[in-house]
């Protein structure tokens, strides 16, 4: 009679051990290892036969005896300023896809631009032993993660680089993509142009309205201080600051906005206006292309990518001085950017 293989029953706490899988795969516990560890050096048979052990057995990696072994979580923490801006989405889609595929776990939360509440969230999952952070800062001095960082949590800041610390940085070209946007309007033939960024204690606010201002300064035009407005993304504000630049003795006949939610609202109060008005935003929005936004776009996701892949280069060992990658911004002309001046 034949004999018929049943999964063991493991309730009781006799859970299977890899022992156990070298031996009913007939190879070493190395192999096994291998395997299960997802390391090269094994045949395609091998690995079947060892993937059948494991099926059969009910085998599962002991991912706790793992972390005390090498001290290691598999785990690393992304700490971001809004989890429902539509910006960040695909940053942190593109971080847990490398996460995965490095076999972690990805932990996030929102910092709500609050430089109290960011730091609280980064030593909370310093104090989950996380393996490494991805942060987009809300604060402008980052020494206190400089303990975290000794004791060997790698750190990765993106979007705007970290405050008072050395630590590698992956950022957008505000700058640069602002001075292009601004430069295609005024080469649309505008010459009183408004900016209306994010708060000027936030980096790329402060690095868009720099690239406004040097792209106005190549073009030899004054900028008159009624043309520029930062403060809270709030649309109270913004709606406020469009009124102001449209009124006046030399009223605006285009608007440069310094990331998405200030478009949004933008875009709302110039559909009441009645004059047409110019506008190119920095950070492409949901429907733009339906609604002939033209924008100087960012690649969220590549942020993320690179972040993480930076972040697990570290993990693996990669030492050298703390690097600054910037990404490149494009232009995308839909219309908006290329309305001529009403007067």
């Amino acid at each position: 009679m034949a004999e018929t293989a049943r999964r063991p029953d493991h309730r009781y706490g006799n859970r299977p051990t890899m022992k156990d899988v070298a031996a009913r795969a007939g190879v070493g516990l190395k192999t096994v290892s291998r395997v299960v560890n997802g390391e090269p050096g094994v045949t395609p048979d091998t690995e079947r036969r060892v993937q059948e052990a494991i099926e059969a057995l009910g085998f599962r990696r002991n991912d706790s005896a793992r972390v005390l072994r090498k001290g290691r979580t598999a785990s690393i923490g992304l700490v971001l300023e809004d989890l429902a801006d539509p910006f960040y989405g695909p940053l942190s889609r593109a971080v847990e896809e490398v996460a995965r595929a490095h076999g972690a776990l990805l932990i996030n939360g929102s910092s709500a631009e609050d430089p109290d509440r960011e730091q609280e969230l980064v030593l909370a999952l310093c104090a989950r032993r996380v393996d490494g952070l991805i942060v987009i800062p809300a604060g402008a001095d980052h020494r206190y993660l400089e303990p975290e960082i000794e004791a060997g949590v790698a750190t990765v800041f993106v979007d705007r680089p970290a405050g008072r610390i050395e630590a590698d940085t992956v950022l957008s070209d505000s700058f640069g993509g602002a001075r292009a946007g601004v430069a295609h309007l005024i080469a649309h033939g505008h010459r009183r142009i408004g900016f209306i960024g994010d708060r000027p204690r936030i980096h790329t606010a402060v690095e868009r309205l720099n690239g406004y201002r040097a792209a106005m300064e190549d073009a030899g035009l004054a900028v008159e201080s009624a043309w520029v407005s930062l403060g809270s993304t709030e649309p109270a504000r913004v709606r406020q600051a469009v009124a102001g630049m449209l009124t006046g003795d030399r009223p605006v006949t285009a608007i440069f906005t310094g990331n998405n939610r200030v478009t949004v609202t933008v875009v709302r109060a110039l559909a009441a206006h009645e004059r047409p008005v110019a506008l190119v935003g920095f950070d492409d929005i949901e429907l733009a292309d339906l609604l002939g936004i033209t924008v100087v776009a960012q690649d969220a996701a590549a942020l993320g990518r690179t972040a993480a892949q930076r972040l697990f280069r570290r993990l693996e060992g990669q030492d050298g001085a703390p690097a600054r990658v910037v990404l490149e911004t494009a232009l995308v002309p839909r219309g908006s950017g290329e309305i001529p001046p009403s007067d």
